[in-house]
């Protein structure tokens, strides 16, 4: 296969895919790439050919040679493979399985209050010490954060501890530092763990017992294997949603008829959040997938063993399933977006991440209905070197 484009592509801004990505997209749903460390890949772009790989167990994230596959970067959880090829599919299933209680729809519901006060809480702060502030510093970064805290068990007064080694996990140009924060993090939850079990925390089953002392107490979970569940939720948990209410904020901040219409109609806040998450993931790198199996995709041929990248963010703008798809809508029924995933391996935390969102976006314009950019677009800063991207900071005044 013949091989023109590298990783990563050129952005000219927060707000718009690379021209080079939109380029791709008119030539067909799957391409030959080399990564940003230089293997070859294939870049999956059309959103039928996305959602349905997403769901497709010919696809994994374990690879038979794991020290010869091809890699995105240099992080070592999310820059190649992980798990047992053997074993992948197994133990996929016994996680979610273990997991997917702590996230039940009864359990999401309860939490829905403690999110709107958090937010408010938030809000009132970020009034007190306003008229200028860092939106991304004093609502995106610590909202996310103290949810899964509560979630989890987590300590607060821990959280710039974790929040550097869970970005340093996710660097994706620095493997020293990847290595290094992988290794604090579950550390750290080891500690966690055996400081619950100490305080005399894991003595008994309870209904309203946090997520990491319910694992820790589930029959056939070691307290290691609880730490490191816990930790990859505390990742999952709170990077993504920081980058999606930063980027939430800046696409409504950016486009002021769309603020103004949900200001208008606070009713709307549920078809925002869908179209945020829909239009938020422009950058990114792709979902990492190992092919376990030759097979085809779009008449093409993809042999076991190769790397193919399955891009949400692509397919969340392919013009054929949403109409003019570079425009920002609230008004759009968005509900089709791939930013959670597809199938099998849909994303756990999504109705957690939704509730979050709900609560800032129905608090934030009516709570600062004036609120505007203090910068342009163009001179904002997004973290490149990081897996989850997201802007580094929001300054906004009112």
């Amino acid at each position: 296969m013949t091989i023109r484009t590298q990783l990563p592509l050129e952005q000219p801004s927060p707000l718009q895919l690379a021209p080079v990505l939109l380029a791709l997209q008119t030539q067909g749903p799957i391409h030959p790439i080399r990564t940003a460390v230089g293997d070859p890949a294939w870049l999956v772009t059309g959103y039928e050919e996305v959602r349905r790989l997403l769901d497709d167990d010919r696809l994994g994230r374990a690879h038979p040679a794991p020290d010869n596959a091809a890699r995105t970067g240099e992080s070592v959880l999310f820059g190649g493979p992980i798990g047992d090829f053997d074993t992948e599919q197994l133990d996929h299933r016994r996680m979610r399985a273990l997991l997917q209680p702590h996230f039940s729809p009864k359990r999401m519901r309860a939490l829905r209050p403690r999110v709107e006060a958090l937010t408010s809480d938030l809000l009132d702060e970020l009034a007190r010490r306003g008229p200028q502030a860092d939106l991304h510093a004093r609502l995106a970064l610590p909202l996310p954060i103290a949810v899964i805290c509560e979630l989890l068990g987590v300590p607060y007064a821990d959280r710039a501890q974790f929040h550097a080694w869970t970005q340093a996990a996710a660097d994706v140009t620095d493997k020293t530092r990847s290595e290094q924060g992988l290794t604090e993090l579950f550390t750290y939850g080891r500690q966690l763990v055996a400081r619950k079990r100490r305080e005399g925390h894991l003595g008994g089953d309870s209904e309203d017992a946090d997520v990491i002392t319910r694992l820790a107490l589930t029959e056939g979970v070691s307290d290691d294997e609880a730490a490191i569940l816990g930790m990859l939720l505390l990742f999952a948990g709170h990077e993504t949603t920081v980058v999606a209410i930063g980027m939430g904020a800046l696409w409504l901040l950016a486009h002021p008829d769309q603020w103004q219409a949900l200001l208008g109609d606070p009713s709307r806040v549920n078809a925002a959040v869908e179209e945020i998450l829909r239009a938020s993931g422009v950058g990114g790198h792709g979902i990492l997938r190992y092919a376990r199996v030759d097979l085809d995709v779009a008449h093409v041929r993809v042999r076991a063993g190769d790397l193919v990248l399955l891009d949400l963010s692509a397919g969340n703008h392919d013009g054929e399933v949403f109409a003019e798809p570079d425009r920002f809508d609230i008004n759009r029924q968005a509900g089709a977006h791939l930013t959670f995933g597809y199938g099998a391996r849909y994303c756990l935390g999504a109705p957690l991440a939704r509730i979050e969102l709900q609560a800032v976006f129905s608090q934030l314009i009516s709570r600062f209905p004036t609120m505007r950019l203090a910068r342009d677009v163009q001179e904002l800063t997004v973290n490149s070197h990081l897996l989850t991207g997201g802007l580094a900071e929001l300054p906004v005044t009112w």
